[in-house]
C-alpha cells in the first residue's frame, strides 16, 4: 500500500482564563489582522513549526499574539474537523491555561493578531472558526477540574482571605456555593494554613484571618486518597 500526500497541517490553540478580584473571571481573545475571519475575535493560536513540540508552540503563539506567558498550561483536546478552517485541512489541539489577568492589563497584540483583549466569561463576542467549540469545552473542562483540583490557587495571591478563595469559586463555577459548607470542607481537607494575620476590615466589615496554601499537606492527603470534591 503506497501512502497519499497528506495536506494536513497542525495547530495549537489556547484558551487563557484569567481571574482577578476585581473582575472576576475572564478570558483572553485576539482579533485578526488577516483572513480568514479578518477583524472577528479568536482564541490565540497558530501552526506548529519543524522540530517544535505542541508545548513549545503554544507558548511560542501566546507571547507573539498577546505578550503573556503562563505557568499552568493543560492540553484540552485535539479538533481535526476537515471544514473547521476554511483554507486547508487544520487539525488543532487546543489547551487551556490560568493566569492573574491583573498582571497582564497590558497586553501586546502582534504577528496575526490586530488586538488582544480580556473579556469576562458572561459577556464573550462571537468567535471565528470552531473557536466557540473549543471554548465552550474549555469552560467545562475548567469548571470540573476546579471541583475536584486545587488549581484555583494558581490564581490567588499567595497569601488570601476565606472571602477571596470563595469568591474565586463562585466566580468559575458560575453559580453560588453554600459557605457552611465550603468552609467546612475547606477545613477538612487541611490544605489551608493560617498566617497569624489579619486582612484590614472595609467599612463595617469585621477583620478576617489570612491564609496560605499548604501544598505539601495537599501531596500527603492526595497519596491518603483525599477526595477533593467541593
Amino acid at each position: 500500500m503506497t501512502a497519499n500526500s497528506s495536506n494536513i497541517r497542525l495547530a495549537v490553540d489556547a484558551v487563557v482564563f484569567g481571574y482577578s478580584k476585581r473582575d472576576g473571571v475572564s478570558v483572553l481573545l485576539i482579533q485578526r489582522k488577516y483572513p480568514p475571519f479578518k477583524n472577528a475575535w479568536a482564541i490565540p493560536g497558530g501552526f506548529v513549526l519543524n522540530g517544535e513540540s505542541l508545548e513549545t508552540a503554544v507558548r511560542r503563539e501566546l507571547e507573539e499574539e498577546t505578550g503573556i506567558s503562563v505557568n499552568y498550561l493543560e492540553q484540552l483536546y485535539t479538533f481535526g474537523e476537515p471544514s473547521r478552517d476554511p483554507r486547508q485541512h487544520v487539525v488543532s489541539v487546543a489547551y487551556f491555561a490560568l493566569v492573574k489577568s491583573s498582571k497582564y492589563e497590558k497586553l501586546k497584540a502582534s504577528t496575526d493578531a490586530e488586538n488582544a483583549q480580556w473579556f469576562p466569561i458572561t459577556g464573550l463576542p462571537k468567535l471565528g472558526f470552531d473557536h466557540q467549540e473549543i471554548l465552550e469545552k474549555a469552560i467545562a473542562r475548567v469548571r470540573m477540574k476546579i471541583r475536584y483540583e486545587p488549581i484555583g490557587f494558581e490564581l490567588l495571591d499567595r497569601t488570601f482571605s476565606f472571602a477571596d478563595l470563595e469568591h474565586l469559586y463562585i466566580s468559575f463555577l458560575g453559580r453560588e456555593i453554600d459557605r457552611r459548607n465550603f468552609a467546612r470542607k475547606m477545613q477538612q481537607l487541611d490544605i489551608l494554613e493560617e498566617t497569624g494575620e489579619m486582612s484590614k476590615g472595609e467599612g463595617k466589615g469585621r477583620p478576617s484571618k489570612i491564609y496560605q496554601f499548604n501544598k505539601k499537606n495537599y501531596q500527603r492527603r492526595v497519596k491518603e486518597g483525599i477526595n477533593f470534591e467541593i
